[in-house]
């Protein structure tokens, strides 16, 4: 199958040619541990998922590498540990934090069906590689020190040769319109007001580290500053992909791209830039003050892992998403009816369904694929036997493709929290007592067996054909 990416900086739909075949390299932004993740953060870590599985499964899992870090220095941190453990040293406190927030970030990802990336780097591991990353930086004239600080400067970069890429054109934007929209820090020390920070003095008790550029107080580097060292430590000096929210592209993104083009004298940093859409809950922009702020830790109480994920990739990921209550609700009646289908079925799967792996290459047209996964589901009706057997294997397979149905049905049962645990025996003997009660007309006794399934949550239906039932949804 051929894969087509749609490339932010380009913007336009290419085909995928990794730079090696023999490791596929992409890198994501990932969390900053300080707090639970929130249903928004969600979006990006299945998206980005869904194109690891993707790419395994074209090149093999042994040949792609994904590298998603976890930021553990950043003043939230400070200022969560600082409130959580006021007795302990600062440093000792972030650590708390930052160790307690990773595990419940990976619980909460691991529930909704992810894999773990193939590197999970920590921001604070990687400072002798920002200090080089710096030290490369002012020596090619990039970049400059003031007051402790060093600054890196785009009007350098865009008066330099034409190897390395425009500041701006990621974002697609002017210095002059980032200087009039962006969120730019105003400082007596800069050049420029769109200058921004590589390296700063640390406050007392905040984590600090000898500075480069012959700095002599201790300090701490800039957020844009860790991912280009850590994609440069895994990755190497260009790489495949680089993914990532959209409210990153701005000005995340553009200073990763100009710091690392700048330092290693490259016209890219990444051949495809990946942007997921934002996330609206009920219409509204997520917020705490609207009172719809919602993690992912207190969805996973009332729904299975799975439904999230399938709620999710029902919208393709560089469109809004609008989070409701209602689409997780079909969502779970979705994944119900199919587990009804692939049932408990462990055997050899095959092949994805061509139309599926289809869609998924497009640009990753999850909503596409899932649109022929509903296709094969309904395909079921009117067959029997091998048919049947061969509807399930197909809808398994290919919905394994996205992340789903990679359980068995009692697994997946046992993962939602609102479900109803049946004893099939159990009911199937209060259905032989109720045929056995209507068939001498004892029609109280009956209903008596019918309002005791109904507690338990069957529904059961009369024919000619007998009784059949099924778990109330």
């Amino acid at each position: 199958m051929e894969l087509r990416l749609y490339d932010t900086l380009n913007r336009e739909k290419r085909v995928f040619t990794p730079i090696d075949r023999g490791n596929v390299r992409m890198y994501v932004c990932g969390p900053t541990v300080y707090d639970f993740a929130h249903i928004g953060n969600a979006r990006p870590v299945i998206v980005f998922d869904m194109l690891f599985r993707l790419l395994r499964h074209l090149y093999g899992e042994s040949h792609v590498t994904y590298v998603r870090n976890i930021t553990d220095v950043d003043d939230k941190i400070n200022e969560r540990a600082a409130r959580d453990f006021p007795k302990l040293p600062l440093n000792e406190a972030i650590r708390k934090v930052t160790e307690q927030t990773e595990k419940q970030f990976h619980d909460d990802v691991d529930a909704l069906g992810c894999l773990r990336p193939t590197v999970e780097p920590r921001a604070t591991e990687h400072i002798v590689e920002m200090r080089e990353i710096i030290e490369r930086l002012v020596k090619g004239g990039f970049a400059y020190v003031a007051e402790d600080h060093v600054l890196f400067s785009p009007q350098a970069m865009n008066a330099a040769n034409k190897i390395l890429p425009r500041y701006g054109a990621l974002a697609n934007r002017s210095l002059d319109e980032m200087i009039a929209g962006a969120r730019v820090d105003v400082a007596p020390y800069k050049r420029d007001p769109t200058d921004f920070v590589l390296w700063k003095p640390s406050k007392p008790d905040e984590p600090s580290w000898p500075s480069p550029a012959g700095i002599k107080v201790m300090g701490r580097p800039g957020w844009h500053m860790e991912c280009s060292a850590m994609s440069w430590k895994h990755l190497g000096e260009e790489f495949d992909i680089h993914g990532g929210g959209i409210d990153l592209v701005f000005p995340h993104h553009e200073n990763e791209l100009a710091q690392s083009c700048c330092a290693f004298h490259r016209n890219r940093m990444a051949n495809y830039w990946m942007h997921n859409g934002f996330l609206q809950v009920e219409g509204e922009k997520m917020s705490k003050s609207l009172g719809n702020f919602v993690t992912i830790r207190e969805l996973l109480s009332d729904w299975p892992g799975e439904v999230l994920r399938l709620n999710m990739l029902k919208t393709h990921y560089r469109s809004p998403i609008d989070w409701t209550l209602k689409g997780v609700e079909e969502s779970k009646k979705v994944l119900d009816s199919w587990y009804d289908i692939v049932g408990d079925d462990t055997q050899a799967l095959g092949e994805p369904d061509e139309d599926v792996s289809a869609q998924l290459g497009d640009d990753l047209n999850t909503s596409g694929a899932i649109t022929r996964l509903h296709a094969i589901a309904s395909s079921r009706v009117g067959t029997s036997g091998q048919g049947q057997l061969d509807v399930k294997r197909n809808l398994k397979t290919s919905a394994m493709l996205l992340g789903l149905l990679g359980n068995t049905r009692k697994q997946y049962l046992a993962s939602n929290p609102k479900a109803i645990v049946v004893n099939r025996e159990a009911v199937d003997a209060l259905i032989a007592d109720r045929t056995a009660a209507r068939a001498r007309k004892d029609f109280r006794e009956s209903d008596r067996i019918r309002d005791e399934l109904a507690a338990m949550g069957i529904v059961i239906r009369d024919s000619k054909e007998g009784t059949t039932w099924e778990v109330a949804r």
